[in-house]
């Protein structure tokens, strides 16, 4: 017999709760309970964040959740990702709402940049998450990388300094003209830098963003985000590292694994003194190499080499999925933030499967 289709009356009450409506095998019951633990272990510290009088504010751990979930399904902008927790019970079930609870404008993330959306709360959220995955990383052998973010802001903008905003050179052709950051800036967005990482490549307004990533599982141990010049991959990467070492109990040596950009001797000697060995990609063109034969000799230089791919994984999901490709923040704090988010996302995504492999 078909359905009638014509006649429907909502109903006044529901007997079904959220936890009730999500399957219990789907995949984000164990990010939420994963990042349930992480915030959690960090709520000291956003306590310290507000005032303990005044008119309550929305809770940080929903602001944070809502965000994951703007990483996690792609949804480009924080008014779309309102409009979605709004009639997605998926969504309203992980962030923590009830089917009746009322959703905050989307201009609640933007007045919380500067006390709860910032780098400070990201690394620590970063490294919470990165303690959950203990028994999972290697703390012997990693891979470190950069990758280009590309800025908010067009070729267009990219002005002379000594030129004001909208005067005569602003919308007009620049082509065949020689421009350089030294004497020209972005109007949107000062802070980006003209930047290629290739030669072929075209030059665009960007941002860097640095990760060290663990040889094991490909899990990110380290992230940051700089502005874009050539020495930007080694200064971060050699930060990186020395953080990832002075985390460490074990003193023993541990190996790095690099493309050609990292071999310069400079770099070496600095990785070298930290105790660290280099397994770069070695860069004999036109020039003689760091590494030498008391490296390249060992089958562990030849295993690093064949894990590095490990780091290009996370740059990938980074881009095509938590949607950094082109970030729609300006200024580099901004741009900080929202790649060691979104490196711990991913982090949130990758910890429960490895669990359930080593299960």
């Amino acid at each position: 017999m078909r359905g009638n289709d014509g006649k429907q009356q909502p109903g006044m009450f529901s007997y079904i709760s959220l936890e009730e409506r999500i399957k219990e095998n789907h995949p984000l019951r164990a990010v939420r309970k994963l990042t349930d633990d992480v915030l959690k272990a960090i709520s000291p510290n956003l306590d310290k964040l507000y005032s303990e009088v005044g008119r309550p504010s929305i809770a940080p751990e929903r602001l944070l959740r809502a965000l994951l979930l703007q990483a996690f399904y792609s949804i480009r902008s924080e008014r779309m990702l309102m409009e979605q927790l709004n009639y997605s019970l998926l969504f309203r079930w992980f962030v923590g709402l009830e089917i009746d609870d009322e959703v905050w404008d989307h201009a609640v993330f933007s007045k919380n940049r500067d006390r709860l959306l910032n780098q400070e709360v990201a690394q620590l959220f970063f490294r919470q998450v990165k303690a959950q995955a203990k028994g999972l990383m290697s703390d012997e052998h990693f891979t470190v990388d950069g990758t280009l973010i590309e800025a908010w802001a067009s070729h267009k903008s990219f002005q002379r300094k000594d030129g004001d905003e909208g005067g005569p050179d602003a919308g007009r052709d620049f082509h065949g003209e020689k421009r350089s950051n030294e004497t020209h800036e972005s109007k949107t967005d000062p802070e980006a830098r003209l930047y290629k990482k290739s030669y072929g490549q075209e030059a665009k307004l960007s941002y860097l963003g640095h990760t060290v990533v663990e040889n094991r599982n490909g899990l990110i141990a380290a992230a940051m985000a700089t502005e874009a010049n050539g020495k930007a991959e080694r200064e971060a990467g050699g930060l990186m590292v020395a953080g990832v070492v002075k985390r460490r109990k074990k003193r023993t040596r541990i190996t790095l694994g690099a493309d050609k950009a990292y071999d310069t001797r400079d770099f070496v000697d600095a990785v070298r003194g930290m105790g660290v060995t280099p397994h770069f990609t070695q860069n004999n063109t036109n020039r003689r190499s760091a590494i030498d034969g008391r490296t390249t000799r060992h089958e562990g230089y030849r295993i690093s080499l064949s894990k590095r791919w490990l780091v290009e994984k996370p740059f990938g999901w980074l881009k095509q999925t938590a949607g950094l490709k082109k970030v729609k923040l300006r200024g580099l704090e901004k741009v900080r933030w929202l790649f060691v988010f979104g490196c711990a996302a991913y982090n949130l995504l990758r910890i429960p499967k490895l669990r359930a492999q080593c299960a």
